[in-house]
C-alpha cells in the first residue's frame, strides 16, 4: 500500500494562505492565526502521526534553523519545544531547484523530475506524508498525486492574499473524512481528494 501526501494547511476563512510574503515573518506567525496552546498540541499529536514531511523551499526556510533551536530552548513552554523535537526528528524532503544542502535528518530533490521523484517516493513509502506550501501541493494536486487537505480554518476574513493552491487548477472533488472544533473558533475540516491515482 502507498503512501498517502497529505496537505496540511492554516487558511483564513476565504481560503488564503497569507496576505503578502511577509506574513510569516516573525516566529508568532501571522497575526490572523489564532494557534493557543491546545491547538498547537493538536498540531504536534497530528505531526507525530505523520511518517515523513515534504516541504518546498520557503516552508522549510521558515521552520529551519527556529524549531530545531526551539528543542533546547528553555524560555519556550514545553508544547513548542516538543513540536521542535517532532519537526527536527521527523525524516524530511526539501523540494527545490536552488538549495544543495539541507539537515535535519532532510534530503533534497530538485529540477524538472521532482513530481517523479515524489511519485516514487509515495508508492514506496507508507502512511500520510504532510505536505507543506502552495506551489507543491499545487503540482502534486495537477499531478493527481495530492491524497488529502486538512485545513486549519481561522475565523478571518483577510479578502486578497496568497491562495491555497496557485491558479490556474481543475476542479477537485472532496470527500469530508473529519471536522473538528478548536479554541478560539478555529475549525479542521479534513477531505479526501477524489479521483487521485
Amino acid at each position: 500500500m502507498s503512501a498517502r501526501f497529505v496537505y496540511w494547511m492554516n487558511v483564513s476563512l476565504d481560503l488564503y494562505i497569507e496576505r503578502g510574503p511577509d506574513d510569516h515573518s516573525n516566529l508568532d506567525g501571522p497575526d490572523w492565526v489564532r494557534i493557543g496552546e491546545p491547538l498547537h498540541r493538536e498540531f504536534n499529536r497530528r505531526a507525530q502521526s505523520m511518517s515523513m514531511f515534504v516541504e518546498g523551499r520557503v516552508v522549510y526556510e521558515m521552520m529551519d534553523p527556529f524549531w530545531p533551536d526551539a528543542r533546547t530552548n528553555e524560555s519556550l513552554p514545553a508544547f513548542l519545544r516538543e513540536y521542535g523535537e517532532i519537526w527536527t526528528s521527523m525524516p524530511k524532503v526539501l523540494v527545490s531547484r536552488t538549495r544543495t544542502t539541507a539537515s535535519h535528518n532532510t534530503r533534497i530533490v530538485g529540477g524538472d523530475y521532482a513530481i517523479d521523484q515524489l511519485a516514487a517516493l509515495r508508492q514506496s513509502a507508507e502512511g500520510d506524508i504532510g505536505v507543506g506550501g502552495a506551489t507543491l501541493a499545487t503540482q502534486l494536486l495537477r499531478a493527481g498525486l495530492l491524497d488529502e487537505l486538512m485545513l486549519f480554518t481561522h475565523p478571518t476574513i483577510l479578502g486578497s492574499g496568497r491562495p491555497l493552491f496557485d491558479d490556474p487548477h481543475p476542479r477537485v472533488d472532496l470527500d469530508l473524512l473529519e471536522q473538528q472544533t478548536y479554541d478560539q473558533g478555529v475549525t479542521l475540516h479534513r477531505y479526501a481528494v477524489r479521483g487521485t491515482s
